[in-house]
């Protein structure tokens, strides 16, 4: 299996909803198992390892807690070294005290290991709701690490990807956040394999992954900028390489093989695309990541759990169609321009 030699590369994978199923909005979610499981043996054939369950998975979205557990059993079951997956507290419903929230991690953190995945402890909205302190957020992530049985990623996603998090690690001061994220860091250095941050700002990932401890790597989650981060030094785990795995390899190829200017030539098209499919409201981004699988074969049907497919326009859809075709990520034009054609049908067109 074709594996990366210069950064640690993961693609954060999205969930295939069973066309046939009550997937409306508030519905349990209902997934196309062995579809889902197919694009994860596609991303692993162009050399990704695999982020499962997480936000780009519809966590906090329309994928249940149970449909979760599911997927963190599946997914490590095909490949585990291969795998990291979210650990959060979404199955809480209500209220929740720091001892809820702690419970509610560290079930979901044992059934991650049970499968054999690695774990990625996930921003949580009910610890954002209930901290006071940024000694909330220490204590419990302490406890947190202290019961992983190998070195795990934090996963600092911006309120830009999600507005329940406004504030995360005890401030709305992304300086005042970071001195307190660098210092719980600094403090568990040894059971952190790295860091996952989300904040579309490039100038403070390249400031915060030179504070980080010897050995704890930073994983660009920008989506925006992730060409110039991961060639200047950070590693990835990456909604939009979902969208981009083919693409995405041939670059990540030529980094490794020293030839810059091929890395810059075959990502650049990518970022008008990535930058489309991001656009505000960054949170809708999972309805073009499954428009592009559906565009490419690799879903029967654009259906999503939650009812989310419906959370971008045409208008939208048919640009992210024209800038996947510019950027060479349209494996079978004629299958895309057909399923094209038959959205525009439902739409009236």
């Amino acid at each position: 299996m074709k594996t990366f030699k210069s950064r640690v590369v993961y693609a954060a994978a999205h969930v295939v909803a069973d066309p046939l199923a009550d997937n409306t909005p508030g519905s349990p979610a209902k997934v196309d198992w062995e579809a889902t499981l197919r694009f994860r043996r596609h991303l692993w054939s162009h050399g990704f390892r695999v982020a499962d369950a997480m936000d780009t998975a519809q966590r906090n979205a329309g994928l249940d807690w149970a449909a979760t557990k599911e997927l963190i059993r599946l997914s490590a079951a095909e490949a585990p070294d291969l795998v990291a997956c979210g650990a959060g507290t979404d199955q809480l419903t209500g209220p929740a005290d720091l001892t809820d929230i702690l419970g509610a991690y560290l079930e979901q953190i044992a059934t991650v290991q049970e499968a054999g995945a690695g774990v990625i402890i996930m921003a949580s909205r009910q610890l954002a709701a209930a901290a006071r302190h940024p000694e909330d957020y220490h204590r419990v992530y302490g406890r947190l690490l202290a019961e992983v049985d190998r070195p795990a990623i934090l996963h600092w996603l911006g309120e830009m990807f999600d507005p329940n998090l406004a504030g995360y690690w005890g401030s709305r001061d992304v300086e005042k956040a970071t001195a307190e994220f660098l210092t719980l860091v600094r403090e568990n250095a040894a059971k952190i394999e790295g860091v996952k941050v989300s904040l579309l700002d490039e100038a403070h990932e390249v400031a915060l992954r030179a504070a980080l401890p010897e050995g704890v790597r930073l994983y660009t989650g920008d989506d925006f900028n992730y060409p110039s981060l991961i060639k200047s030094g950070s590693h990835a785990l990456l909604g939009i390489f979902d969208a981009i795995a083919p693409v995405a390899s041939a670059a990540l190829t030529a980094l490794d093989d020293g030839d810059l200017d091929a890395y810059d030539r075959i990502l650049a098209p990518t970022v008008d695309l990535s930058r489309k499919i991001f656009e505000a409201p960054t949170f809708h981004y999972k309805t073009g990541i499954v428009f592009l699988a559906w565009l490419n074969g690799h879903q029967d049907a654009f259906v999503m759990v939650n009812g989310a497919q419906s959370a971008r326009s045409l208008p939208h859809l048919r640009e992210v169609h024209r800038l996947a075709a510019r950027a060479g990520l349209i494996a079978d034009p004629d299958l895309a321009a057909a399923r094209m054609r038959s959205l525009e049908a439902v739409y009236g067109r």
